[in-house]
This record gives structure tokens, sequence and C-alpha cells, in this order.
């Protein structure tokens, strides 16, 4: 069987910015108390007349165009959501129209917040498998449609982005560059975080989501550094979920990873959900804090109590 590898990312976030101090104004809170409790100053929110398909296409185009590749070689495109809003087409056959491909084979992967690592390795997966040789991934969620406005427990963590990375099968004898997969969930505790209702609405308990994610998620990080042959502190980077820093920050450090820059666009971005890995992974590497050839540990967690994780390679 041929690994794969990352070739390119790419990324995008929509133009308005939403600032604590304008949350201020519309509900009962303060840049003070979200920074506090959670790290974010800024994010993203997308127009009504920007459908979640539309930032997905906007990222992927910027990830071919790193790649050096045009829509027409794609066979695979890979978009997590769990945001969009119809049904059918989906979002993966609505971004290749977008795009002008041919006829790849087209899928939506909902896994929420893991939903990019999870499409990562279903990439992985159907290039050993002979199932495709140039797959595009998406992960893009446009929270701010299925956010209440009025409650500042969850409103103040939401933002709109995508994420796209181009994988490809690695040339005979060449190191692979997506390690395996470490992934899993605990099915009795998926109401902790919920997008459900008419209209969908994001919920969580916030406080059984820390109590997990502290205690479970340490030991699951490494066992996936583990699976691709490597120590925690051997990493150059590592790119969790983008969904609260005083989450991130405490799970790196007992991870172990003291040599790795720790991706903290949550900052400037909030949580973006399926889109927060490949958004924080691309503006890494636009800015050069990880090098080609890297490797960077990408591990998302959250919605359904799910996790996916991998050691990759840097295009």
């Amino acid at each position: 069987m041929t690994g794969s590898r990352i070739v390119a990312v790419g990324h995008y976030q929509p133009a308005r910015v939403l600032t604590n101090e304008d949350l201020a104004g519309m509900v009962d809170t303060s840049d003070a108390w979200i920074t506090s409790r959670v790290g974010i100053r800024t994010r993203h929110i997308a127009g009504p007349d920007e459908p979640v398909d539309e930032l997905a296409a906007h990222a992927a185009a910027k990830a071919l165009a790193a790649a050096g590749r045009t829509p027409a070689e794609i066979d695979l495109v890979l978009v997590a959501t769990s945001t969009a809003i119809d049904r059918s087409p989906n979002t993966a056959a609505r971004v290749a129209a977008r795009l002008g491909m041919p006829g790849p084979a087209v899928m939506d992967i909902n896994v929420v917040c893991a939903g990019f690592t999870h499409a990562l390795a279903t990439a992985d997966h159907a290039v050993r498998a002979g199932g495709a040789s140039r797959v595009l991934v998406v992960g893009a969620d446009k929270m701010s449609d299925v956010t209440d406005w009025t409650d500042r427990t969850t409103c103040v963590l939401v933002g709109d982005g995508a994420g796209a990375a181009v994988v490809e099968a690695c040339a005979p004898g060449g190191e692979e560059g997506i390690g395996p997969v470490l992934w899993g969930s605990v099915p009795e505790m998926g109401h902790a975080v919920r997008i459900e209702g008419t209209p969908p609405r994001f919920a969580q308990e916030g406080q059984s989501v820390y109590r997990w994610a502290a205690t479970r998620l340490p030991v699951v990080a490494r066992q996936a550094c583990e699976k691709a042959g490597l120590a925690p502190e051997d990493l150059a980077g590592v790119v969790l979920h983008q969904a609260n820093l005083r989450i991130i920050e405490p799970l790196a450090r007992r991870l172990g990873a003291v040599n790795a820059v720790v991706a903290r666009d949550v900052t400037e971005s909030g949580n973006t959900s399926a889109a927060s890995i490949p958004l924080a992974f691309s503006k890494l590497v636009e800015q050069g804090a990880v090098s080609t050839g890297d490797p960077v540990l990408l591990f998302g967690f959250g919605g359904n109590l799910s996790y996916a994780g991998q050691v990759v390679r840097c295009p």
C-alpha cells in the first residue's frame, strides 16, 4: 500500500471581525470575562450571503494554488462540517461545483470539532487502499448559523472559517507524511456538546467537556505520537482543536511537547469547529513557524466527545 502526504494547505476567514467589546454591547459580558475564561479576543463572522460551502471553496482554492494543482486533478473531495443547512447536494459536491471539478467522489464527514482529523485519516486510508490518488480535504463551519446570540455562555466562543489540505500519494520509496490515526469517542457523553433542534442550536456542558479534556486527552494524544513512532519532545508543532485557550495550554504541557510550537489561533478566530485545526495549521505554515518536513501533531476533539489525531509532516 502507498502512503500519503500533505502537499499544501490553505485557509479562509470572512472579512467581518467581531470583538469582545462588540459582544459586550449584545449580551451581558465583557472583554475581561471572556479572555479570562476562554482566551478569545476576536472571531470572524460570515454574512447571510456566505454559506459554508463558499467558505470551504475559498480555502480549497488557496490550497490547490499552493500545491500547483488544478481542480480537475482531484479525484476525491472530503468536507468536514456540521453546519451545512442544506442536506443535498452535500457540501463537498457544492465545493466541487464552485471549483469546476469534472467528477470527483464527494463526501461530507460530520464529527463536529474532530471532523478534519477524521477526514484526513479517511483521505489517507483511501490513498492507501488505491481508491484515490489526490484528495482535497476541507474543514469548514459557519458556527454563527447555529448560535443563539442572546446566550453569553456560547455566543462568545464561536467563529466562522475554513481550512484545507491537498493530500497525495507518496512517491515510491518516499517518506510517508500522514501517520496512523488514533481515534475514538465516548458515546454515552454525547449530550455534552450538541447542535440540535429546529432551528439547530449549539449548546454544551462546559465543565463536563473541560474535565474530560483535561483527564483523558493527554493520554490519547501521547498514544497518537506513539503510533507515529515519535516521542512528544520530537514534535515541532502541536495543533489541537481551538476550543478554549484554557484547555489548549494545559493539554500541550501535559503532553510533554516541550520543543513544539503550540497553535493558539483560538485567540483571534474563536472556536470554528471542524475548521479550527486546518485553519490554525495553515497559519503556522504560512507564518513559517514550522518548516517543510517538520512533524506536527494534529488532534481534534469535542463534538460527540469524539477525538482523532495523527502526526503529519509539514508541506
